[in-house]
């Protein structure tokens, strides 16, 4: 949600948006029917020891000799994969925070052990890259025109002739097909897809968005609204094309949201306020972008902020515009909006 390049929005812009996008990413918001219509587990194939093949979602099928080892892929995928027990070599995007802490995209890996290729929108270290000899490069995708997350633009061509590169679509979908795509992505890679910590993690999933499907029948009128945080700016997400919103919305949570005629000078994701103007949607909870690239909610000093209902009564929750696609990082967020709608009083 921060950066963009293509449809003239500013970098800061789409980052901040709530959407999908993240730091510097100027992408187009252009159609992707077979995007939309995701591959079949059954275009996936691979034995552990044999042949590799995945279709990615961009209709590019990857043949190799093996099953991918050397594996580099952007830190949120790499966090998926490795609740399903894969392992990468090499990572970038948003991975350490100033402090040297793990940033929230890493999720449970253990950093220290991972080659950064880049820790920033723009930062790709092809020499990095090169020595760690990847069998393959695995990122998400944000746009219909299968642009690779995080890949720069001016270096791709370099990047894309030392490996094949697999691309997963959190373009205008739901939630639940990014997820079954690593899921057998994993299990192309060789995951055990049987083992507990998968199936189990499936199940609190499933059953997480059920109780956010009930909450927010039992409670129609209680309004959400997605926002995100910059210096001068406050940014209020649609919910199209964002994977979170796409699929809470599809569950019956009740958006407060710019119109369609406001969103189409971003590409759909967002509306820009200033913070004089942060009062313009009244809600009743307010997800707030927990990405480091933002400002988050205890940080805010604005007093208009500090003045809105949903602050005043505290049903300010996180949301994470760009999820971890394993199944147990998106509990926490379906759970934790199920109960913000269960507890929230009417304050708008």
């Amino acid at each position: 949600m921060s950066n963009v390049r293509a449809a003239h929005l500013t970098r800061r812009g789409i980052l901040a948006a709530g959407g999908a996008l993240g730091l510097g990413a100027a992408l187009a918001a252009c159609g992707d029917d077979d995007a939309k219509s995701g591959s079949s587990d059954k275009e996936t194939t691979a034995a552990k020891s044999g042949p590799w093949t995945f279709k990615d979602d961009r209709g590019t099928t990857v043949k190799l000799d093996k099953v991918p080892a050397n594996i580099v892929a952007f830190v949120g995928v790499a966090a998926a994969l490795y609740d399903y027990g894969v392992s990468v070599k090499g990572v970038f995007g948003p991975t350490k925070t100033k402090a040297g802490k793990a940033d929230v995209q890493a999720g449970d890996m253990d950093i220290s052990k991972l080659t950064v290729l880049g820790n920033e929108w723009g930062q790709f270290n092809i020499e990095k890259y090169a020595a760690l000899a990847p069998d393959v490069l695995i990122t998400t995708m944000f746009d219909g025109a299968g642009t690779l997350w995080y890949v720069p633009e001016e270096s791709k061509d370099k990047i894309a002739k030392l490996a094949p590169s697999v691309g997963i679509s959190a373009y205008d979908r739901q939630l639940t097909v990014p997820l079954q795509r690593v899921w057998a992505l994993a299990e192309s890679l060789g995951a055990d897809m049987t083992a507990s910590r998968a199936t189990d993690a499936k199940k609190r999933f499933e059953e997480a968005s059920a109780r956010l499907r009930a909450a927010a029948k039992a409670h129609p009128d209680i309004k959400v609204l997605a926002g995100s945080a910059a210096q001068s700016i406050f940014y209020v997400s649609g919910s199209n094309l964002s994977v979170d919103l796409e699929y809470f919305k599809a569950l019956g949570v009740n958006f407060v949201e710019p119109s369609a005629s406001v969103l189409k000078a971003s590409g759909g994701w967002y509306e820009s306020l200033s913070w004089e103007n942060v009062d313009k949607y009244q809600a009743d909870i307010i997800m707030m972008d927990d990405r480091t690239a933002t400002i988050q909610p205890a940080d805010i000093t604005q007093a208009t902020w500090k003045k809105l209902p949903a602050v005043k009564a505290g049903q300010v929750i996180p949301r994470s515009p760009e999820p971890i696609f394993s199944y147990d990082k998106c509990v926490a967020m379906v759970e934790h909006l199920a109960k913000a709608i269960e507890t929230a009083k009417k304050v708008s």
